[in-house]
């Protein structure tokens, strides 16, 4: 079957078929252009729903804006513990996401969030054409990630291979890592699970619920109020470097195991921002590779792969490259040191997987490189 075109009618009708039924009613309903697209862009899938909800994840993973992502999420039953709701209560949650009326949200909100998956869906097919065409497995440009979700790249550390692994897409999409770091201020204070950084989006996914969306629990909140408790530091700041273990709630429904806050982040008095110090990012790494060894050892199976994202690089302000310097800092001399765990890394913008692979490859980023993640 050829690939369907940009902006093909057909593509949304299926997708609003997603969005009525939810993704565990599919079977028996006639989705041939997702179907196609299974084939292209998942075809490693052990069913063909699964590889339409791979599908509609790496799309959803590509939309521009946190309110679309969320709103598409709800919409089609990605978020944790939404794929059993019926289609008005995941109409209703997305419509909590622009706060707008459920008829509003239907009438105009659905109609451009879902023509949005659709469009992200057939320009992954589209480079992934282009992509199989030219073959090969050298460092992909910054339009190309659009396309890729992961790639390995093999690095040397004193005479030592390694091979590591960059994702592009949304920190709560990672799958079946066992340690995820992430960042967090001195006060161990999480941000509300409606804002936009990597430790609201796990406050969200980690959130038990219940089958209209009601939090039920929210874990990793708890279990940080815990561990100041127990060590004493209730009312008090931490020290950056310090590295805090949470469990994961719900996200261990996506193979993960634990959660480390790598507390980097130094908030400005009279201010929304952020100072964060690139020492204070290697130091927490360095401490996560520490940790997740002893943990390791109470484990059953041991802790054996841990993902970093670009610590730093978000509400802290550094540029990529100099967050990535600091993140690698640690990294590379765990590394020369014997490390024998798996490394990922997390980051949502094609600039940043692309930064990430180049450097990684050893090729020097450029000095040009200033955006933020």
């Amino acid at each position: 079957m050829a690939s369907p075109t940009i902006g093909d009618v057909p593509l949304l009708k299926e997708i609003r078929v997603v969005r009525r039924y939810g993704l565990i009613r599919l079977r028996g309903r006639s989705l041939p252009l997702l179907e196609a697209s299974v084939v292209v862009l998942a075809p490693d899938a052990r069913t063909r729903e699964a590889g339409i909800e791979s599908v509609l994840r790496r799309a959803v993973s590509l939309l521009d804006t946190d309110q679309l992502r969320d709103a598409a999420e709800y919409t089609l039953g990605l978020v944790s513990g939404s794929r059993d709701w019926a289609a008005s209560s995941r109409r209703e949650k997305a419509a909590t996401v622009y706060g707008v009326s459920v008829e509003r949200f239907r009438k105009d909100h659905e109609v451009m969030v879902l023509g949005q998956v659709a469009d992200h869906v057939l320009r992954l097919m589209a480079a992934s054409d282009v992509e199989r065409t030219e073959g090969g497995s050298a460092p992909v440009s910054d339009e190309k990630w659009g396309a890729v979700t992961h790639r390995q790249v093999r690095v040397f550390t004193r005479g030592r291979e390694s091979v590591l692994t960059v994702h592009m897409h949304p920190v709560d999409l990672l799958r079946d890592v066992d340690v995820l770091v992430s960042p967090a201020n001195i006060h161990l204070a999480l941000p509300e699970a409606y804002k936009s950084s990597i430790p609201a989006s796990l406050r969200r996914a980690s959130s038990v619920r219940s089958v209209t969306g009601e939090v039920l629990r929210d874990p990793v909140h708890d279990e940080l109020s815990d561990w100041a408790g127990r060590n004493g530091t209730s009312g008090r700041p931490v020290l950056p470097g310090t590295v805090v273990p949470t469990g994961v709630g719900a996200l261990g429904e996506q193979g993960l195991r634990r959660i480390y806050h790598a507390v980097i982040a130094v908030p400005r008095a009279g201010t929304n921002d952020y100072d964060v110090l690139p020492a204070d990012i290697t130091r927490a790494v360095s401490r996560t590779f520490s940790l997740l060894a002893e943990e390791s050892g109470r484990s059953t199976p041991p802790l054996s792969s841990v993902c970093f994202p670009l610590l730093g690089s978000g509400r802290g302000g550094l540029p990529y490259h100099v967050s990535l310097g600091a993140v690698w800092a640690g990294v590379e001399a765990e590394l020369a040191r014997g490390a024998t765990c798996d490394v990922h890394f997390v980051v949502r913008s094609p600039e940043a997987a692309a930064l990430l692979e180049r450097v990684l490859a050893g090729i020097r980023p450029g000095r040009d490189q200033s955006a933020t993640d």
